[in-house]
């Protein structure tokens, strides 16, 4: 019997046997059918979902902004408020940007409204003589140009540079002295009358975001009664249709938060064209005026046993001492920056000193105080101590024939602090009442800054805690600060000046 056979047909029937993979074919054909179904329907899925937010895109359009309208109550006391937050506050850091393209003036740095004080850098092509630092106190303000600086401006030093600075003139309503006013307006002791802005056609424009969170643009007349280029009177309606991106009726726009703060401001100005102003609320450093606007205010007091004491024995100590060696910084004039250099004898009562206008810097101007009275002659810049006009020479000795002119005092702010000078050696019962300004520094060296009024002027005394007199300033008559800084020296022989080449 043939055996083979009936294994072949026992294993192929017997049950639990695997069948030949090569004989049953319709297995995997109908699993690659289901696969290929499964992956059709994916892709049309794909297809028409893709095809559905195509369709959705293209028809999809946004919300309608909310259109412009007036002030609620709400609103406009937020509005009424903001001068009053903003001095609240104290200050701010500061950017402005004036003007358009090539007359584009930039200004970076920090309003202070409980001064008031601004300490600027000024950049862009348009800042022409103000390119520099700029610092204000009030209505006096003083630069420090720098036409080399890089034009876009960048935060001024915190620590001010103490030298350079010049009185600076700026007409009322040209140049920038429109936009420091405005910054400077920002800020007041009571709230605006909140129906009045209603009433001037203040209105709620949109909302936005800005750096420190969400805020509500509002249109308004300026504060304080300053009027915007095109602005319409208040009272009347507003004209056009404002919106966040324009100023259709030419009124500025305010972005401003829910506590009343001012983040941004855009405004156009007469004489000066559209002026943006961009607060940062968070940068609030302590801000130091430089020397010739009075540096730091302090805390007024009244002298101290040991304070008093060394002013009473201050004309004695300078008598001792013998004289000095004198420097000059007088911002006299809004356009009279003065510098000098020179001697101060006290035991000869005398003062003699070359002294350079900044705006004349070929020309030197010899001053000599004693108790004959006062002499001045005007020599080239060579004869009379050469230097620079920043930093002049001292005068030469002894003093140059010339036309000397004489007189027996003067009143002009050079001669009184010339003159106070020489008078600090004299009697005690010269000076005004005494009051404790603050401490400060000067020649390396700790100083109580203790101000007197007298008849003549207001003056200020920079005693070290040795009892020498390190500077002398005056209150000048445009508001600024003049300053002789006197460093202990052995001084030459003051001779007189020739009498037979002196005029009255």
């Amino acid at each position: 019997m043939d055996t083979s056979a009936t294994r072949d047909t026992d294993s192929t029937s017997r049950p639990g046997r695997a069948a030949d993979p090569a004989a049953d074919t319709t297995g995997p054909t109908r699993a690659g059918r289901r696969r290929r179904t499964v992956l059709l329907l994916l892709g049309l899925t794909a297809v028409t979902s893709a095809t559905a937010l195509v369709i959705g895109l293209l028809s999809w359009s946004p919300d309608p902004p909310e259109p412009a309208r007036p002030l609620t109550v709400a609103e406009g006391e937020r509005l009424a408020a903001m001068r009053v937050t903003n001095l609240r506050d104290l200050r701010a850091g500061v950017r402005v940007t004036v003007g358009t393209g090539a007359a584009r003036t930039e200004l970076v740095g920090w309003v202070d409204w409980s001064r008031p004080l601004l300490y600027l850098d000024v950049g862009g092509p348009g800042a022409g003589a103000e390119r520099g630092l700029l610092q204000s106190v009030g209505p006096v303000l003083v630069i420090r140009p720098d036409p080399s600086a890089v034009p876009t401006p960048a935060a001024p030093p915190l620590v001010p540079p103490a030298d350079h600075w010049r009185l600076h003139h700026l007409a009322p309503g040209a140049g920038l002295a429109p936009v420091l006013d405005l910054l400077l307006g920002l800020a007041a002791d009571r709230p605006d009358p909140a129906q009045a802005l209603r009433d001037g056609g203040a209105r709620w424009l949109a909302r936005d975001t800005v750096a420190a969170g969400p805020v509500d643009v509002l249109q308004a007349p300026l504060p304080g009664g300053a009027r915007a280029s095109g602005n319409p009177a208040p009272g009347s309606a507003a004209a056009g249709t404002p919106s966040a991106g324009g100023d259709a009726d030419g009124q500025p726009r305010y972005w401003l938060d829910q506590d009343s703060r001012l983040h941004k401001l855009v405004a156009r100005l007469p004489g000066v064209g559209p002026v943006t102003v961009i607060l940062n609320r968070a940068d609030r450093p302590t801000l130091r005026p430089v020397d010739a606007l009075g540096g730091r205010p302090g805390l007024p007091r009244a002298l101290t046993d040991a304070e008093r004491d060394r002013l009473s024995r201050l004309p004695a100590r300078l008598r001792a001492q013998g004289g000095a060696a004198l420097t000059l910084t007088a911002p006299v004039g809004t356009d009279t920056n003065l510098r000098g250099a020179g001697w101060l004898s006290w035991t000869a009562r005398t003062a003699y000193l070359a002294v350079a206008d900044l705006g004349v810097p070929d020309r030197r101007t010899l001053l000599r105080r004693d108790t004959a009275g006062l002499a001045r002659a005007d020599v080239p810049a060579a004869a009379g101590g050469g230097g620079t006009a920043e930093a002049p020479g001292r005068p030469p000795l002894p003093p140059p024939a010339g036309a000397w002119r004489f007189t027996r005092s003067g009143t002009d702010d050079l001669s009184l602090l010339v003159g106070a000078a020489v008078a600090a050696a004299g009697s005690a019962g010269q000076r005004g009442a005494a009051v404790w300004i603050r401490e400060d520094v000067a020649a390396g060296r700790t100083v109580d800054v203790i101000e007197l009024r007298t008849a003549d002027a207001l003056l200020r005394y920079w005693i070290d805690r040795n009892g020498s007199l390190r500077r002398l300033e005056l209150h000048t008559a445009p508001g600024a600060w003049a300053q002789l800084d006197l460093n202990p020296a052995s001084v030459p022989r003051l001779a007189p000046v020739p009498r037979a080449a002196a005029t009255t």
